[in-house]
């Protein structure tokens, strides 16, 4: 089944939830209102709520219980995304201006936080402490990750586990927070949402995985912003430090070098050339082919429900998509 086939058997509920996230971010302030939705009204591929809801499918599936949680995590990355195009200078993002680019630095910290505390505020009306002990766990890590990929700014000598480690904490852990709290917050058993934390911790490497491929291989109208971004923010990836183990890593580093003296103004052509002909693009497809057979494997003892069947197509489209 494709993915808009998926999300349109959802659309109900779906749409409830947009309902949701607009409603939790509308303020008093008609600055912080105007700011919050900005990034809202760009839409999104909202997977993390989907995830919550059709892990929610191997429980007792209670939308107003299942809402919380969904709405929360993506308050949560939405609030992370406005605070690292800050950190990264970005000016767009999903096609659209960023709430930095389009306000100021300023404004977007604080719109960022506003969102975090909304998060907060929502999951804390369901009572069961240990949602709140995993998702604080999983914004924790959210925050070191985020801390070590500023850390990492132009490192071209960090190591293949220094990036792997970075994101995990960055991506796969909301997205396998995702997938395990939808079961704990439907009452499953422990055992069916350990596997689904498996399925969403191998899926989110796989998703930053291709989306470091994307930004080096994508065009601007695929990704939503110019190729080659995450060089000129100094973020080295998986397939760079790959082509930097090659014969010939001399011209990329230079070029690299470049980039970087230049404040991240520089030419990017040369630098995206070298990393397209090396090994690193199929040698990080290969991983990312290999997380989502994991993310699989994870399924495998669930019952046999719709919702499964929709996970399993769910993480093949992350390992093949383009946008």
């Amino acid at each position: 089944m494709k993915l808009l086939d998926i999300y349109a058997k959802m659309k109900s509920d779906l749409d409830i939830l947009e309902g949701k996230l607009a409603q939790s971010v509308t303020s008093d302030h008609s600055l912080l209102s105007e700011t919050s939705t900005h990034l809202l009204k760009a839409g999104g591929k909202r997977i993390r709520p989907v995830f919550v809801l059709l892990s929610g499918k191997f429980g007792e599936y209670r939308l107003e219980t299942l809402e919380k949680i969904a709405v929360s995590l993506e308050l949560i990355h939405m609030s992370s995304l406005v605070h690292d195009d800050v950190i990264d200078n970005a000016d767009t993002r999903r096609g659209q201006l960023t709430v930095k680019s389009k306000w100021d630095n300023r404004i977007a910290m604080y719109t960022g936080d506003y969102i975090f505390g909304k998060a907060l505020t929502i999951v804390t009306e369901l009572k069961n402490p240990l949602i709140h002990q995993i998702l604080s766990k999983a914004m924790v890590q959210m925050c070191i990750g985020e801390m070590e990929q500023i850390r990492d700014f132009f490192n071209t000598e960090q190591s293949i586990r220094d990036y792997l480690l970075r994101i995990r904490r960055k991506t796969a852990l909301l997205i396998a927070t995702s997938c395990q709290l939808g079961a704990i917050a439907a009452g499953a058993e422990w055992w069916v949402s350990n596997r689904l934390y498996r399925f969403g911790y191998n899926v989110g490497m796989a998703f930053q995985i291709g989306d470091d491929l994307l930004d080096l291989l994508g065009t601007e109208k695929q990704i939503g912003k110019p190729p080659g971004s995450d060089i000129r923010q100094g973020n080295i990836t998986l397939p760079v430090l790959l082509a930097l183990q090659e014969q010939g890593r001399e011209q990329l580093l230079h070029e690299l070098n470049k980039i970087r003296e230049s404040d991240g103004a520089g030419d990017t052509k040369k630098a995206l050339n070298i990393i397209r002909r090396s090994a690193g693009i199929r040698i990080s497809e290969e991983l990312a082919a290999r997380y989502i057979s994991k993310a699989t494997q994870a399924l495998a003892d669930l019952p046999d429900i719709p919702a499964k069947k929709n996970l399993t197509d769910i993480a093949h489209f992350v390992a093949k998509r383009n946008y």
